[in-house]
């Protein structure tokens, strides 16, 4: 029966390459829109009537999924290569790389959207961490313009190796940090170009936007308006110009930060589960979101390109609402100067394992000083052990789930670990590095796809965090989850294994996509990879397996194949939680719906089975 699976899967590939080739004789353009943290439902024509219409018009993706751990790095590096996370080694925008990262002011838990960060990382695991080859650098390598433009980080990791920029050989890469000392420098021909449409050569900062507040003091009131407005007049009034008067095809990557930014530092509803980020805010910045699109395809109009561009839309995922509450949590007990009383402090996932395995813990993020009573990292990160400079236990705290390595890969301080684990009502699924064993309650990563070719650490345990439905009719658009993270209860974050935030916004139009068609089977960020790959004609040489897959059934006379769903469970732990996977096949291929433990994460009934969700 493999057999059988295997190859009518590779008669499928071949099928949907010599169709890909026969439509694509010529390279058709492509933009390729990201807006981030967009949940599927909130798309309606009233709140984002330009993305709203390219779904109608053209490709409904009503099934998509984000790849877990629901972060913008993991899924951004999905996209950019068209593979899964044990292959790019991007677990979550925090990981821990094993040795101290010199522009990250020396920690072993960097975070991964900033440029230089980038390229260190890169530099220390053979010039390329991805380790696979990123659809703009293969887009360029053939004669395409290739262009990134947005949001400081993943922006970058589209084409992040061997690009300078500066001498118009590589991708144009214009994001948070251009025209500081951190941004990719600019060729003479985009400095004209920008100046020619009377654009200033830096980006403006996010403003108001930017304020997350704190425990007393409301976040933003406003979208990013006035960045994100200077990012799409380059893409409209500078890129897109440029590359119709080369006369070549082109990809070009927009990375809006809103809805993403927006939903984070929402001021609407401080320290209370509702409105959360369903707020005028958050909206706003669905909205804005909406109109740096609106101007893209304007642009397209005007430059009479619109014929030869397809377009694809896929959010890296969806959102959830800030939960600090717990019963069980120890780090509840402590007083701290940023955090309510009895609210969860970022880091709280560190302070109880240090608590839980007695051990001290040292803070990655202040030069890996010990963390004193009633004190928390400063980015919530932790390395637990006697030396810090050899941690038995590293915590790379990410928001809606966290990262534990255990750089010895000791098999009992991992049971000890995951027995700590399972004591916390903040834990819903807990999945173990399959070199360590299977552990009651626990289910291996390889079945999500994180064991692979990565040249970056694997984690050896990943933990997701509780989330609930505040109550409204559509769950996955009033998610709440416990998150690990510096914002407040009542903010938005993102990254666990809930419904609301793999459901991710997706959709499709232009020449070589179907027009008014439904695609109800299930697509993930890695087949954007793959898809807009096969678009552009592009063979990648793919080094690990974990590949996402061409979505032809969004064809025109694509293969259609069948889809089916399945569910894996743990053995109970001791006090008899399991850890519950969800997911849907095409041929085998995998699409992750939701995980963990029953009850207690969105989608995931009492019994383990599936919750239905609402579809366009």
């Amino acid at each position: 029966m493999r057999r059988s699976i295997v190859l009518l899967s590779a008669g499928l590939t071949m099928l949907s390459a010599s169709m890909a080739s026969a439509q694509n004789s010529t390279p058709r353009n492509l933009i390729l829109f990201i807006p981030d943290g967009l949940r599927a439902l909130k798309v309606t024509p009233e709140t984002a009537p330009v993305m709203a219409e390219i779904r109608d018009k053209g490709v409904n993706f009503k099934n998509p999924h984000s790849l877990f751990p629901t972060f913008t790095m993991a899924n951004g590096s999905a996209m950019a290569t068209g593979h899964y996370l044990g292959d790019t080694g991007t677990f979550s925008n925090t990981i821990y790389t094993g040795y101290p990262v010199a522009h990250a002011n020396d920690t072993v838990t960097p975070f991964l959207e900033v440029d230089p960060v980038l390229l260190d990382v890169d530099e220390h695991f053979g010039g390329d961490y991805l380790n696979e080859e990123t659809i703009l650098k293969l887009a360029r390598a053939q004669g395409f313009s290739t262009a990134a433009v947005g949001k400081l980080g993943p922006t970058f990791l589209f084409d992040h190796t061997d690009n300078t920029a500066a001498d118009g050989l590589h991708s144009i890469v214009i994001d948070d940090a251009t025209g500081g000392k951190n941004g990719v420098p600019l060729s003479q021909e985009m400095q004209a170009a920008l100046a020619k449409a009377n654009l200033a050569l830096a980006t403006p900062s996010r403003g108001d936007n930017g304020k997350a507040g704190d425990a007393k003091t409301p976040g933003t009131v406003v979208p990013n308006t006035e960045q994100q407005a200077y990012l799409a007049d380059v893409a409209a009034k500078a890129v897109l110009p440029m590359f119709k008067a080369r006369g070549k095809p082109f990809v070009l990557v927009f990375w809006s930060r809103d809805p993403d930014g927006t939903q984070h530092n929402t001021g609407d509803s401080l320290n209370t589960i509702t409105p959360g980020i369903n707020g005028p805010t958050s909206l706003a910045g669905i909205k804005n979101a909406d109109n740096n699109l609106a101007q893209l395809r304007k642009a397209l109009d005007d430059l009479g390109l619109t014929a030869t561009t397809n377009i694809m839309i896929a959010a890296d995922h969806g959102f959830s609402t800030i939960s600090k509450e717990s019963k069980t949590s120890p780090s509840t007990k402590g007083t701290y100067d940023d955090t309510p009383t009895g609210f969860l402090p970022m880091g709280f996932l560190a302070i109880d394992l240090a608590k839980a395995l007695n051990l001290p813990l040292f803070d990655p993020n202040d030069k890996n000083a010990p963390v004193a009573e009633n004190k928390r990292p400063k980015a919530g990160n932790g390395l637990l052990g006697k030396d810090p400079a050899k941690p038995d236990v590293v915590v790379a705290t990410n928001g809606g789930s966290d990262l534990i390595y255990l750089p010895s890969n000791d098999r009992k301080l991992a049971g000890r670990t995951i027995k700590a684990l399972l004591e916390q009502d903040y834990v819903s699924g807990i999945f173990v590095d399959d070199f360590l064993g299977r552990f009651p309650g626990t289910l291996p990563m390889s079945q999500l796809g994180l064991k692979g070719k990565a040249a970056t650490p694997n984690p050896s345990i990943v933990v997701n965090f509780r989330s609930y439905s505040a109550g409204c009719d559509e769950p996955t658009n009033c998610s709440v989850e416990v998150a690990d993270t510096v914002l407040r209860q009542g903010q938005g974050m993102h990254g666990s294994f809930g419904r609301g935030d793999t459901m991710n916004f997706m959709a499709a139009i232009g020449p070589d996509f179907k027009t008014g068609y439904v695609d109800a089977l299930p697509v993930s960020n890695a087949d954007v990879g793959a898809t807009a790959a096969r678009l552009m004609g592009l063979t990648p040489k793919p080094k690990g397996n974990l590949i996402g897959r061409v979505m032809t059934e969004a064809m025109p006379n694509g293969a259609t194949p069948q889809a089916s769903s399945g569910t894996v469970k743990s053995r109970p732990s001791a006090n008899g939680l399991r850890t519950v996977l969800n997911f849907q096949r095409v041929l085998t291929q995998r699409y992750f719906d939701t995980a963990g433990f029953p009850g207690r994460t969105v989608g995931l009934d009492p019994e383990g089975g599936k919750q239905k969700t609402a579809g366009k």
